[in-house]
């Protein structure tokens, strides 16, 4: 595997230094300063890129170009924002850059509750509460529907901690989780973000699958032309939120995604968090059905907690991820094809001075420091 490490550009606290000094060789960044759908310019790319080879580093991994909501809701200009979307990696490609990570998530990107949730050992880390998450939905953002979304039992326990939290609270909770994300592509006002939960009104998976297959079929030519590997990442979490449908979430939504074309462009972004969210989610089976189409692999692990909805992000090698079994599956593909994989330890738990530097929230140095190392060891262990 080729290890990388996400850099979110100039104004990250973790430098390019820190990152060659972790031992990544690549780095996985965006211009995240663009808005959505428009083209990205080559000079501005080939600044970016200079940076990091500056620092003795190459760029490898696009994460993300955003997916503009228009195309993902089939607005009648969607085609033009995708051949915006095509540009912007051709642009990439004629710097050498062929990677594309990106979403088909409506709406919200990645989504949780908590973004500095402290364990026992005094270290923090992000989490998803269903407690927390349902009592946003019913009691602040009122969403119509909402009920039926969530059971008697949990609109129970939301409406009892709704009646003990303070104002402060339900505004953190409301920036959690839709005032934007390290790596987000929009940020919300309540009324914003009703607005634009209507927007999917009478989308429902199929027409979600059916919007994702036209923008690849608008697309993949020119990727194909390009040298491009487009890398699609799972639903996180991967199940329904608000209503709004989830195409990128089991290993039979893969195999959907992969009939959508057998271009050799249209491939999967493998985040172990994401996918192991679900217990019925078999990874190392998924790695190995998919094999060919992997492009990119986010490893991190999360642990399911007593409900069966809340999750947390746990170490590398713990929570119910089998990291051992997930590199294992990826040291057999890399053998198969005769190819290497980039890899990046996605999140991570900010301990030590992590604490004290305003890191992004799931991205500190320490903690993923610790995971690449880990999951470097596991990765040796097996190859000797």
């Amino acid at each position: 595997m080729i290890e990388t490490w996400r850099w979110f550009g100039p104004e990250d606290a973790v430098t390019l230094s820190d990152i060659r000094q972790a031992g990544a060789v690549g780095v996985v960044t965006a211009l995240h300063d663009l808005p959505n759908g428009v083209v990205w310019p080559r000079e501005q790319i080939e600044e970016r890129q200079a940076m990091v080879r500056e620092a003795g580093l190459e760029w490898l991994v696009v994460e993300s170009i955003p997916v503009h909501e228009d195309i993902k809701t089939g607005a009648p200009n969607w085609r033009d924002l995708a051949d915006n979307w095509a540009e912007s990696f051709d642009n990439l490609a004629a710097c050498g850059i062929r990677t594309i990570c990106y979403n088909f998530m409506p709406v919200l990107d990645w989504t949780r509750t908590d973004l500095f949730y402290e364990l026992e050992t005094g270290a923090k880390c992000l989490r998803f509460d269903a407690v927390d998450f349902a009592m946003f939905d019913l009691f602040i953002l009122q969403r119509n529907g909402a009920d039926k979304d969530h059971s008697a039992e949990l609109q129970s326990a939301a409406k009892a901690r709704f009646s003990e939290t303070d104002a402060a609270e339900r505004d953190r909770l409301i920036d959690t989780i839709i005032a934007g994300l390290p790596g987000s592509e929009e940020s919300y006002s309540l009324e914003s973000f009703r607005k634009s939960l209507a927007a999917y009104d009478g989308i429902g998976a199929a027409e979600l699958r059916a919007n994702l297959r036209a923008f690849l079929a608008h697309v993949l030519p020119r990727a194909e032309k390009a040298g491009v590997k487009l890398a699609i990442h799972p639903d996180d979490p991967p199940r329904p939120l608000f209503g709004l449908p989830r195409v990128v979430s089991t290993v039979e939504d893969m195999a959907a995604i992969a009939q959508m074309s057998d271009s050799p462009s249209n491939g999967f972004t493998f985040c172990t968090g994401s996918y192991g969210v679900r217990a019925d989610n078999d990874l190392p089976a998924m790695l190995r059905e998919h094999r060919e189409r992997i492009h990119f692999l986010h490893l991190r692990a999360t642990k399911r907690e007593a409900d069966g909805l809340s999750f947390h992000e746990a170490n590398h090698l713990d929570g119910d991820v089998d990291m051992v079994e997930v590199v294992r599956a990826v040291l057999e593909i890399e053998k198969a094809f005769g190819r290497v994989l980039p890899m990046r330890p996605d999140h991570g738990h900010a301990m030590r001075d992590d604490l004290a530097r305003q890191t992004a929230p799931g991205y500190p140095l320490i903690g993923r420091l610790r995971g690449l190392a880990e999951i470097r060891g596991v990765a040796r262990a097996l190859a000797r």
